[in-house]
């Protein structure tokens, strides 16, 4: 623990989200987020040091996570890119995989790429897996600039194939582009540095596509900060670690889930030891924010990461958190399709105008104007800590849309809105559980987010799961989770070859080149910890798996660790040859720990009102949660209100205060 005074700031669709840790006292704050990004940070961090009585310039620490580079991907907004690449593999990007989304469906259409055809560019040039056959004629590449730059390209991303074994010739293309040029050039063996053709096009034009947007946008935000005095800032990266600004400028496309990844890792780091205690074989994570359901998963108190995701249908390969995405959140809107049929999102009414109760001209009812007619927000509840509710509004609007569903009144379109955002959400849990091998009753559910820990416990009753977990800040968990949250770095090299056969020396050497360029990479060197991992599959299989690499090493070990990993992920092994496929180096520099005082005086009860649940009515005691003490508990039915977030607690559910002031949910036959 130390006695610094840092923020962390995390900036969602409707909320912007703001943790002051200062020594072990912990301040939160939200405001609604806003068109330019960085005012709604300064707003927020304004407004947090103001609740904590410091200066902005007292701040030793700054974190930030962003939505800017995941909403230009889904909303197809990013920068007008230009693709260089080899002669013949123009429509690669295009092409993409053989799979469809729906595989009966003879309409289904392929996203359209980011980079249209009349922009894409080739060379003259070849490279295999052995070497460089063919070198790229530096005065062609000088004419491509010039195409490029009649194109109105605004950055480019050059992918020339097998760049990742020899890059020769692309780092010559970049290094003319980049001196003809007055954009912003993408390079495909420094964006992934691993084979296959399409995943490392598609990664390399989204890191493109984005850059223009995150170098002026983490610009404003610099310049703003140090206007402020407040530090620079750190950004939050998709694999769970925190890095510099620069680094981010340059390496756009790590921001990818940046909000998400910050989530999970404070779940992991406020509720896990926790889980451990319970004995739980992991935590559930839900995240329910204004736009979107975020879900993943804490295995052995690691947080689960990937680099096989996809956002808008489009392969994005850097690592990151294994985060599923649902349109379902506070402000997705309740609608009615063609068939009659109660529908939720994934349109969201976002922060303006915002859900009706909030009377700011919203007109749509949402998931948040269900909760008030619901009785779970009341008249009295403080949005945020400065919004007020609209209660005859959001009912007016339920009513509404009652008619057109052809329901009984604005009670049964709130009921009906609840349960089908809470399907979709149920959906997302089995997803990540059931799907891959894991039974949801095994573990805990860890609920935040603005809207999370209203429909945790319905959630959890719907798949079985006995424990629910609340963090104190489970409002603005992501905010906290930048506190938290360790700085990492990550590199991977393909080098695929049959494991019997390499040359251990060959792979300690790869390993130790990766190793210096992630320690090079980290703000203390001397104090990074880099772990080794290495993809492998059997022979013929086109997946892989990652496993641990220790040093020196070890072929056999690895062998014997995939052989494990297979049967744990897909209940058998096999008896063939395994192929080494890619070498992966993680560093990691650790954060000062963090310890969160609560002292709550014990008289939390501030009224009841009615609230539903199940069909039936009952007068429901409201409780202020930051004046429950710890050891405390609390019957069903209740509702714990915060600033950023309530608890909803069903019949036959209890609400047990830790320490820490987290809340546990039990249902009463466990």
């Amino acid at each position: 623990m130390t006695d610094r005074t840092a923020v962390g700031v995390d900036v969602g669709g409707t909320f912007t989200d703001v943790v002051l840790l200062r020594g072990a006292d912990l301040v939160t704050a939200k405001v609604p987020s806003t068109a330019d990004q960085s005012v709604g940070v300064m707003d927020g961090i304004e407004k947090a040091c103001e609740r904590a009585g410091v200066a902005p310039d007292a701040l030793d620490d700054f974190a930030h996570a962003m939505t800017v580079s995941v909403n230009a991907l889904l909303e197809a907004d990013g920068a007008r890119t230009a693709l260089v690449t080899t002669e013949g593999f123009r429509d690669v990007l295009e092409i993409g995989r053989q799979e469809r989304p729906s595989l009966y469906d003879l309409d289904a259409e392929k996203p359209e790429p980011l980079v249209p055809r009349r922009r894409r560019f080739t060379v003259d040039e070849r490279a295999t897996v052995d070497g460089v056959e063919r070198r790229v004629d530096l005065e062609a590449v000088r004419t491509v600039a010039e195409d490029v730059r009649a194109s109105g390209a605004e950055a480019v991303a050059v992918c020339l194939l097998h760049a990742y074994a020899h890059p020769e010739n692309e780092a010559a293309v970049a290094e003319v582009l980049e001196a003809e040029l007055d954009v912003p050039v993408s390079v495909s063996h420094e964006v992934l540095a691993e084979f296959r053709e399409y995943e490392r096009t598609s990664t390399t034009v989204a890191d493109a596509y984005v850059t223009p947007a995150i170098d002026a946008y983490v610009g404003k935000l610099v310049e703003r900060a140090a206007a402020a005095g407040v530090p620079e800032p750190s950004i939050m990266q998709a694999n769970g670690g925190i890095t510099d600004a620069g680094t981010v400028r340059e390496h756009a496309v790590r921001t990818c889930m940046s909000g998400p990844a910050a989530g999970v890792v404070g779940a992991r780091a406020s509720v896990g030891a926790l889980a451990e205690g319970r004995d739980l074989a992991g935590l559930v994570t839900f995240d329910m924010g204004g736009t979107s359901s975020d879900v993943s998963l804490v295995r052995d108190g690691e947080v689960e990461r990937t680099t096989d995701a996809s956002i808008g249908d489009r392969p994005i390969r850097t690592p990151m958190v294994d985060v599923t995405t649902v349109g379902a959140g506070g402000g997705s809107e309740a609608w009615v399709d063609a068939g009659g049929a109660l529908r939720v999102g994934p349109a969201s009414a976002g922060a303006d105008p915002g859900p009706v109760c909030y009377g700011r001209g919203g007109t749509v009812p949402t998931v948040t104007d269900a909760n008030v007619v619901l009785g779970y927000i009341g008249a009295s509840t403080s949005l945020g800590g400065e919004l007020s509710v609209d209660v005859e509004a959001a009912r007016d609007a339920l009513a509404d849309l009652a008619d057109e569903a052809g329901l009984d009144g604005p009670l049964a379109a709130a009921r009906g809105t609840y349960r089908v955002a809470n399907a979709t959400m149920t959906r997302a849990i089995r997803a990540v559980t059931l799907e891959r091998g894991h039974d949801p009753r095994n573990f805990g559910l860890v609920a935040f987010g603005g809207a999370g820990p209203m429909h945790a416990a319905a959630l959890a009753a719907d798949l079985g799961v006995g424990t629910v977990v609340v963090p104190r800040a489970c409002g603005v968990l992501s905010a906290y989770g930048l506190l938290v949250a360790d700085e990492k770095h990550d590199a991977v090299r393909t080098r695929r070859e049959a494991l019997a056969t390499v040359d251990p020396a060959a792979v300690e050497s790869a390993f130790d080149d990766l190793e210096s360029g992630v320690r090079g990479e980290c703000s203390d060197p001397e104090r990074a910890v880099v772990t080794r991992r290495a993809d492998l599959r059997y022979a013929g299989q086109s997946f892989e798996l990652t496993v641990p690499v220790d040093r020196p090493f070890d072929a056999d070990a690895v062998a014997e660790r995939f052989h494990a990993a297979h049967e744990t992920t897909y209940g058998y092994r096999m008896d063939e040859a395994v192929d080494l496929v890619n070498l992966r180096a993680e560093a990691t520099v650790d954060r000062p720990d963090v310890e969160v005082a609560y002292d709550a005086p014990g008289d939390a009860r501030v009224g009841e009102r009615e609230a539903h649940f199940g069909g039936e009515a009952h007068e429901t005691p409201v409780y202020d949660r930051e004046r429950l003490a710890p050891g405390s508990a609390v019957a069903g039915p209740a509702v714990l209100e915060q600033d950023e977030s309530t608890v909803v607690v069903p019949p036959a559910w209890t609400a047990s205060v830790e320490p820490d002031g987290t809340v546990v949910l039990t249902e009463g036959s466990r």
